[in-house]
C-alpha cells in the first residue's frame, strides 16, 4: 500500500500504475478524519534520532492502549534496499528524501493534548 507511483515492487513489477493499482495509501491521513482514533503518529527509522522518535510513540501508543485511552497507532517508514534495488546506504536517503516527502512524519492526532 506505500508503494510510491512509478515504483518497481513485487506486487507492481513494472512500477505502480496509479490506473491500475491506485494511489498508495496515506494510513495516518485516513485515520485522522475518523473520530475514534486517539493517538497517530507516522515515523521513521532512517536515522539514531528518528529511531529514538519511533521508540517514544510506539511507547506511547501501547500506554494510551493499555489504560483504555482509545486506538493509537504508529505508522513506521522503514528501508526495504533489497526490494528497492538499492544499497542501505541510498535506501536510507530514499526514505529521508523521497518517502519522507511524500508520507510526511509527525503526530496526526493526540487527544492528550487537548486535555482528554
Amino acid at each position: 500500500p506505500t508503494t510510491l507511483p512509478g515504483m518497481k515492487s513485487t506486487t507492481s513489477v513494472k512500477g505502480r500504475d496509479i490506473a491500475k493499482q491506485g494511489y498508495p495509501i496515506k494510513v495516518c491521513e485516513m485515520l485522522a478524519s475518523l473520530d475514534g482514533p486517539y493517538y497517530l503518529e507516522r515515523c521513521a527509522v532512517d536515522t539514531p534520532r528518528n529511531v529514538i522518535r519511533t521508540e517514544k510513540a510506539v511507547k506511547t501508543a501501547f500506554a494510551n492502549q493499555i489504560s483504555n485511552k482509545g486506538f493509537s497507532m504508529v505508522e513506521i517508514l522503514s528501508m526495504c534496499p533489497t526490494g528497492w534495488g538499492q544499497t542501505p546506504v541510498q535506501a536510507k536517503k530514499w526514505l529521508g528524501e523521497v518517502m519522507a516527502e511524500y508520507y510526511p512524519l509527525g503526530v496526526f492526532r493526540d487527544l492528550s493534548k487537548e486535555g482528554k
